[in-house]
């Protein structure tokens, strides 16, 4: 399994921006798809996006509704990292951010938890109104 490291996480005011990053060590993601997930004090984590590795077939972005047009994940192989573009940020979106890989490239069963195999011990973002 590979070792994540979450970065960039941080205080940012109410329609700010961030970008995290979450490092890959210990294998490459470049067979993987990749998610992100936050989990906010008091609540459950839940699914804000994942991207697929297809190959040949290129990548597939996935999103929770509530960040489309806001939110962009990509990655890159070579650095054998991915990235969360984060803008318009709400407070409500203040949450440990964390970023797992899958071997699966279903969209439907990224949005879940179970089917992810590895985790980082997230970022925090703090969103101030």
């Amino acid at each position: 399994q590979v070792q994540l490291v979450e970065s960039g996480g941080g205080l940012v005011q109410s329609g700010g921006s961030l970008r995290l990053s979450c490092a890959a060590s210990g294998g490459g993601i470049n067979t993987l798809s990749m998610g992100w997930f936050r989990q906010a004090p008091g609540k459950e984590r839940e699914f804000v996006a994942a991207i697929t590795w297809r190959g040949w077939r290129g990548d597939s972005a996935y999103y929770t509704d509530s960040v489309k047009g806001r939110f962009t994940i990509s990655r890159d192989n070579a650095k054998n990292t991915v990235y969360l573009q984060m803008s318009s940020l709400k407070p409500e979106e203040t949450a440990v951010y964390s970023c797992p890989a899958s071997k699966t490239d279903s969209g439907f069963f990224l949005r879940r938890q179970s089917r992810y195999d590895s985790w980082g011990q997230g970022t925090q973002v703090t969103v101030s109104s």
